[in-house]
């Protein structure tokens, strides 16, 4: 029989920390119900871990007894086998930890992802939850391009421990018709009950791959509501129903305002669904969380993804997701070592003091004191980027250390005829001649994790960041005191405000003789100040 599994709170919960608010989380649980979707995952079991997640990243059950849970579906969590496997004690001591038995919890459904290296150490998980009274689940990922045999003895091993229903999941969106064909075939050869899919929309086919899984006998399919899931998302709950309309069993309209009212205008803000960028990635067999955290920090424009990705598909293992590979997929190809030609600027900026100005919306906020400051106590002021409230004309320079985003506003660079700081080696000859009649000033940069230091002729960042190139002109220029406005900082889940903690944390080790005051609200870990403050 037909099922409609709705993962929206636990897939989309990548987008945003599993940080649902009260008001979505109500509407959701409501119109999902309405729609008569068979069963609801509300998200994560997990122990603690060192960054913030919300609620449903752990779906305790004292969190789940805060929520009122409609009748009609069944509900239910995934856990991942990791987890169980990383306790560090028997799994059955580790189910133990995150779950009760479903007679006690509002949660009648358990569902395990795992790799297929972990499927053999999956059967005592399966069994330890159905003796607890669960409704269990067992999430084959990255099944796509397995070779049969291997999908065959994977199926046969999980299938020992009678779970409920065996999923193969499309972990790297780049299945077609005919692979979903080819696999759900092999699952029937091997097991008798119920099976399911998970699609990914990178390469725009989570619907039509849905659809001819269920041609082909899969009876369990995944949907998030707008396709909210990691990376480019997944098959849409609302586009689903609108092709099962028929069936009488569910109710579509019932989707469609929470759609409107709530999901879309995330959309607009996170950015999930499928695109070039995630395409390339997938065809490529590079796991979607590269190419969404790349797309999810400004500081990255599109040529220094294409290179990423470029280096990315050369490697051995991107199927899975680890930061240092893609630092070092960032850097590789864009970043050149220093040569001996670079400009000095030892002392260049000698007893002065550098401010520091971005364009955020505490620069638009005090515009009028910033720019009496300017005025009154003529500071060298550096832009790092030239789209400003502020009049350009009081600015002395400005700093750019990417080159897809320099390229992108060289139009303003011509316009306001400043000098340039910029690492020519970023650049190409074809796209340094392109600019010739702006003043450039080179001053290199390369990338080296935990290192920040500034030299006459280049520095060594932590990061590929405008603000931390800036600051070591600053530093190296020998400023006698750094004023920073527009420094406002970001939510502190966001990867950019982790990052800039780091480099001011960096910077007071490094340069903690020179004197660095924030002079507009931040949320930085640096010495506070204000524009409106007298000059002693």
């Amino acid at each position: 029989m037909q099922k409609i599994l709705d993962c929206t709170l636990r897939d989309g919960g990548y987008y945003n920390h599993w940080d649902f608010s009260p008001e979505v989380v109500d509407a959701y649980l409501t119109a999902v119900a309405k729609a008569k979707i068979d069963y609801v995952e509300l998200g994560l079991r997990n122990y603690p871990k060192s960054v913030y997640s919300g609620p449903f990243a752990y779906t305790t059950e004292e969190f789940l007894n805060t929520l009122h849970l409609p009748k009609g579906p069944t509900y239910g969590v995934m856990v991942d086998a990791k987890t169980l496997l990383d306790a560090n004690k028997p799994v059955e001591a580790a189910i133990n930890d995150l779950f009760v038995p479903a007679q006690e919890s509002k949660v009648d459904l358990v569902r395990i992802a795992a790799h297929f290296n972990e499927a053999e150490q999956c059967e005592s998980m399966i069994k330890a939850f159905k003796e607890m009274g669960y409704i269990v689940g067992l999430n084959l990922m990255q099944a796509g391009g397995k070779p049969s045999e291997v999908i065959a003895e994977k199926v046969q091993t999980v299938a020992k421990a009678n779970p409920d229903v065996i999923y193969f999941a499309d972990s790297l969106g780049n299945m077609d018709s005919a692979e979903v064909t080819r696999i759900a075939e092999i699952v029937k050869q091997n097991w008798d009950g119920d099976i399911g899919i998970h699609t990914h929309n990178n390469m725009g086919q989570a619907m039509s791959n849905t659809m001819t899984a269920r041609s082909n006998g899969v009876t369990w399919l995944d949907v998030t509501v707008t396709g909210m899931g990691r990376g480019a998302g997944n098959a849409q709950t609302e586009n689903l129903l609108a092709e099962l309309d028929g069936l009488d069993k569910y109710l579509p309209t019932a989707i469609y305002e929470l759609v409107i009212r709530h999901f879309e205008p995330m959309q607009r803000r996170y950015g999930w669904g499928s695109s070039l960028l995630y395409y390339l990635g997938a065809k490529n067999n590079i796991h979607p969380t590269y190419i969404q955290n790349m797309l999810s920090n400004p500081n990255y424009g599109t040529e220094e993804i294409v290179g990423a990705i470029e280096h990315l598909k050369k490697l051995e293992g991107t199927t899975s997701y680890n930061g240092d590979v893609l630092e070092e997929a960032l850097t590789v190809g864009k970043i050149s070592q220093p040569t001996e030609s670079q400009s000095d600027l030892s002392g260049i900026f000698s007893g002065k003091e550098i401010l520091l100005v971005t364009n955020t919306p505490n620069t638009a906020t005090h515009r009028v004191a910033i720019e009496t400051y300017i005025k009154t106590r003529k500071p060298i002021v550096i832009g790092i980027n030239t789209k400003h409230e502020i009049n350009t004309e009081l600015f002395d320079y400005f700093a750019v250390s990417h080159n897809s985003k320099y390229l992108s506003e060289s139009s303003h660079y011509s316009e306001v005829a400043k000098p340039v700081f910029l690492p020519k080696n970023r650049f190409d000859e074809d796209e340094l001649s392109k600019f010739s009649n702006i003043s450039m000033i080179d001053y290199s940069s390369t990338i080296e994790k935990d290192t920040l230091v500034a030299h006459k002729n280049y520095c060594t960042l932590p990061y590929d960041n405008t603000a931390a190139y800036a600051l070591c002109i600053a530093f190296i220029g020998q400023a006698q005191k750094i004023s920073l406005v527009g420094f406002d900082g970001y939510d502190v889940t966001d990867r950019r405000q982790m990052e800039m903690n780091e480099i001011f944390s960096m910077v007071s080790q490094q340069f903690g003789s020179t004197s660095i005051q924030a002079l507009t609200p931040t949320t930085y870990p640096v010495k506070a100040g204000s524009i409106y403050a007298p000059a002693i």
